[in-house]
């Protein structure tokens, strides 16, 4: 436990030394919302109704943009091959990681949504929804990232390629977390957000260490 909680202290403070990222993922996230309304027009009731939709857009490409540093990094610099051989699991390793870049990328963005509802005019109602379902669904989009991550650490240009391979997985999240706001399907479109958040967090762990593996061999 030791070990693990060091593992996630540390790459909370190494996220925290680099400062700015974080800042730039919430600024992208904040700036989607502002550059929406110049094109869709002054239409307050349209933005209400595309807004939940705009919100998880906005929340997945911000998140996308911090993928790369998962694993890439600590590969670099032979940090993860000295993981390898601790005595923690890898995929415990790989937990803890997930652990520190959702709180790092992900809790900054549920915590400016409050500024995006503004933006979009969005009803105290549909926000409250959202910001429930951001909670419950971005979990799954860090853990698929994570695998996204580890299967292309050890290809050059792999930043590039893991957003790509991680869109397609991600489209079923959103569809659920804008779902969330439908009056009709409002609660069962959040039970299935958290159960995708505890099916790929649960299997991602697993999944991302056998890449990470398998790229080290």
């Amino acid at each position: 436990m030791n070990a693990f909680r060091a593992v996630l202290v540390r790459d909370l403070k190494l996220s925290l030394r680099a400062g700015g990222e974080a800042l730039v993922l919430v600024l992208f996230f904040v700036l989607v919302a502002v550059i929406v309304p110049f094109a869709v027009g002054p239409d307050r009731p349209l933005l209400a109704r595309l807004g939940p939709g705009i919100v998880w857009i906005a929340a997945f490409l911000s998140m996308l943009l911090g993928l790369d540093r998962l694993f890439r990094a600590d590969e670099e610099d032979g940090a993860l091959t000295l993981m390898r051989f601790s005595g923690l699991p890898l995929e415990a390793i790989v937990v803890a990681k997930v652990m520190a870049h959702w709180l790092v990328t992900a809790l900054p963005l549920i915590v400016a949504t409050p500024l995006l509802a503004v933006l979009l005019s969005m009803e105290w109602g549909a926000w409250w929804v959202t910001v429930l379902a951001l909670v419950l669904g971005t979990p799954a989009l860090t853990a698929l990232g994570a695998v996204g991550a580890a299967v292309t650490v050890g290809l050059r240009g792999g930043g590039l390629l893991a957003p790509v391979l991680i869109v397609p997985l991600g489209i079923p999240v959103i569809i659920f977390g804008v779902g969330a706001t439908d009056p009709l399907a409002g609660s069962g479109a959040l039970l299935l957000l958290g159960a995708l958040s505890l099916l790929t967090c649960a299997f991602s762990p697993f999944a991302a260490a056998l890449a990470l593996r398998s790229g080290a061999e």
